[in-house]
């Protein structure tokens, strides 16, 4: 059965992939799973009927036959345990690298996350600097010892796997600050993620419905 995912019909991001559905499109891109995608405006978010299947009103989820899921997280484990090509068959290095997709999104990720927010929803307050300047020593930090690890490697552990695909799309919410860049083995990453054919195509698929909703 064909899945279905759910996606802004008017992403915040202005069609530059960081909206968490992207994260969903690529892995199902990786492992070559068609897929159809319902379109939510702001106010659907909040209605029973998808609040029942994400109870906090957020995008994306995943419905396949009786199975409905929320968390993208979640979602992309979800695909990769089924279809071969985000997970590695040996033991040991599928373990690794579902410990990468955890560290890709509770280790590196909020402070990133908390950093966009700040500049949207604080900018305006006394304290905003005093909260950047700790968010952003935070992220360094994180970036830091990811560069370390990373070193010269293509990807984190061996082949490309899901903890890469969710590190990338985390690390691209830092594109244009300067933090990537002082980092080049991670920039580099990043790259090597984005010239991937099925990005390719996941971020065109998302990019085609901002594109669409703002000419429409």
């Amino acid at each position: 059965m064909t899945p279905t995912i759910t996606a802004f019909e008017r992403s915040p991001d202005r069609g530059k992939g960081l909206a968490r559905d992207m994260r969903v499109r690529w892995a199902l891109e990786e492992v070559g799973l068609p897929y159809e995608v319902r379109l939510l405006s702001f106010e659907a978010m909040r209605k029973p009927a998808h609040l029942a299947l994400q109870p906090f009103g957020q995008i994306p989820t995943y419905e396949e036959g009786d199975l409905a899921l929320f968390e993208s997280g979640a979602i992309v484990f979800h695909i990769a345990e089924r279809h071969a090509g985000l997970l590695p068959d040996d033991g040991n290095a599928r373990a690794r690298a579902i410990a990468w997709m955890f560290a890709a999104l509770n280790t590196v990720e909020p402070p990133i996350f908390d950093r966009t927010l700040a500049k949207i929803l604080e900018r305006d307050e006394p304290w905003y600097e005093q909260r950047l300047r700790v968010l952003e020593d935070s992220i360094r930090k994180r970036l830091g010892d990811l560069s370390s690890r990373l070193g010269d490697a293509d990807w984190l552990d061996g082949a490309f796997s899901a903890g890469d695909l969710l590190m990338v799309t985390v690390l691209r919410r830092l594109q244009g600050s300067g933090m990537l860049e002082e980092h080049p083995n991670l920039a580099a990453y990043v790259a090597r993620g984005e010239a991937r054919p099925a990005y390719k195509r996941a971020f065109d698929a998302q990019l085609a419905v901002f594109t669409a909703s703002s000419t429409g």
